[in-house]
């Protein structure tokens, strides 16, 4: 994610698909050792091929005593990791009222616990060096939100929020750490939601060629992180905040008019 990779540990979650793996192939190419995480083992050895320089591990973010052992796997055998991209998560849209608690923990076991267990077992290396970049997806569902995603937008409400906090908190250390907030991008996650019951914003999206390009979006993260923006809001990102912030009752009436 930056010129000034060479030589350095990066772990990539999300690595076998996505945005995560456009990311783990761009740090690979830009000379960092790179420890890629999913549970997609066909998608992690693809990625794997790509690079001599990535290493695969089959790891569950939604598991912490499987985070904490595989992040002490990659310390012993790629090295301390120095650069984190955290980009997996889980995106189904159901109706509230047809959510079963059961579905709604799970959720917020990956996209939230998971990006907790992240930074819990990799930043007190990181500040004990002073040194390190995370660069933590969250997502612009955080922010505006859409029917059948409320608990997908919640889940990523909690992440925007923790992370934000952590920034402030941690502002002096030496470690660096960005909130990304993409709009809806064009990925295999969006499939989760379009083999659900999707949002029809989001299916009109997908037909009409709205869907942002994977690749623009990294550039864009790149770009934040080169610049050390503290939140970054890549392609159409933050017109969609400022028109849910200035504009709530014209932003649901817009977002309900397409189911």
């Amino acid at each position: 994610m930056s010129n000034s990779m060479q030589g350095k540990v990066a772990l990539v979650t999300g690595g076998a698909s996505g945005m995560g793996r456009i990311c783990a192939l761009r740090l690979a190419r830009q000379g960092a050792r790179v420890a890629i995480f999913d549970l997609n083992d066909e998608g992690l050895a693809a990625t794997a091929a790509e690079h001599a320089a990535i290493t695969p591990f089959r790891c569950d973010i939604s598991d912490r005593s499987d985070v904490e052992a595989k992040v002490a796997e990659v310390a012993s055998s790629v090295g301390p990791v120095d650069h984190l991209v955290h980009a997996a998560a889980l995106m189904p849209s159901h109706a509230l009222v047809d959510h079963t608690v059961e579905k709604v923990e799970f959720l917020f076991q990956v996209n939230f616990f998971g990006t907790l267990y992240m930074i819990k077992t990799l930043l007190p290396s990181m500040l004990e060096r002073n040194t390190g970049t995370m660069v933590l997806f969250g997502s612009i569902a955080g922010f505006a939100f859409v029917p059948k995603m409320g608990v997908y937008c919640a889940t990523k409400s909690a992440v925007n929020t923790y992370v934000e906090c952590l920034q402030n908190e941690i502002r002096s250390s030496g470690v660096n750490i960005h909130l990304v907030c993409p709009p809806a991008v064009n990925t295999p996650l969006i499939d989760q939601a379009l083999a659900t019951d999707t949002p029809g914003s989001i299916m009109e999206a997908r037909k009409s060629g709205r869907l942002a390009d994977p690749e623009k979006i990294v550039d864009a993260i790149e770009k934040g992180v080169a610049r050390g923006r503290d939140i970054i809001y890549p392609g159409e990102a933050r017109f969609l905040m400022l028109w849910k912030v200035l504009f709530p009752k014209l932003w649901w009436k817009t977002v309900l008019h397409f189911e």
